[in-house]
């Protein structure tokens, strides 16, 4: 009598001797379909364990934060980088505007006016600013 090997068998032996790879359940076909997606469970207290082959290429590690957001009716888990309070300020959007302006200027080309040393760029500056260099220098204890 022939027997039947489990799915996840290279072959199964079919009955009359027959040797037929497996059957491809839904599972298997939304896997290879979508290999990049993993079910995982929910547990109490909303636990939920990030596949541990996610945490590899994410270089995530237990303690790890994560932002949490509901985006089109999604869970998304985004790993969170936390910033430093003295940096913070060149992660705002407004920095981070200016950023995106001087790469594309940069990219087109453009560059800025080179000074010959730091008294003409502190001329240029409190020129730019309506200030007069003394007044800077006063503020600054310089």
């Amino acid at each position: 009598m022939a027997t039947s090997l489990s799915a996840g068998s290279a072959l199964v032996q079919a009955p009359g001797g027959v040797r037929t790879p497996p059957r491809k359940t839904g599972a298997d076909v939304k896997r290879r379909r979508r290999p990049h997606l993993v079910a995982t469970p929910l547990r109490k207290k909303g636990v939920v364990t990030v596949p541990q082959d996610i945490r590899e290429r994410l270089d995530l590690q237990e303690g790890d934060q994560l932002v949490v957001a509901v985006e089109d009716g999604r869970i998304v888990l985004t790993p969170a980088s936390i910033v430093p309070d003295d940096q913070a300020w060149f992660w705002s959007p407004e920095w981070q505007a200016r950023e995106r302006e001087v790469d594309e200027s940069l990219a087109a080309g453009e560059r800025g006016e080179v000074h010959e040393d730091g008294e003409a760029l502190l001329r240029a500056l409190a020129d730019q600013a309506g200030l007069d260099v003394e007044e800077i220098r006063r503020r600054a204890d310089v």
